[in-house]
């Protein structure tokens, strides 16, 4: 029996399935799965919505990104409150322009 082996670096998901990393260059047919697993590596952690918002923002702050404080919070809401058309003049504009290219 001629035996051709690769390896193959992969993932197994929560339900159970096995992500490759790439594909195999192996021809259709039986095969035999050998699974190991690293070692010193942690399986990846799945984050909630929470701490992935934390991190995000973390991250972000450490690059310099601005965040409004409380008053340009306030003076910004009030702005968008200023004009009550905002909104509806906005969607108006976005049909006209959807208007114009289709009869262009």
């Amino acid at each position: 029996m001629d035996v051709k082996e690769i390896i193959v670096a992969g993932t197994i998901k929560p339900d159970g399935t096995l992500e490759l990393d790439q594909k195999p260059t192996l021809a259709p047919g039986p095969v035999t799965v050998v699974l190991r697993q690293e070692v010193g590596t942690a399986p990846p952690v799945e984050e909630g919505w929470w701490p992935y918002m934390q991190r995000v923002r973390a991250e972000r702050e450490a690059a310099g990104y601005h965040f409004m404080n409380e008053m340009e919070m306030a003076a910004h809401l009030e702005w968008l409150r200023d004009d009550e058309d905002r909104i509806d003049r906005i969607y108006r504009e976005m049909d006209m322009e959807k208007r114009r290219q289709e009869n262009v």
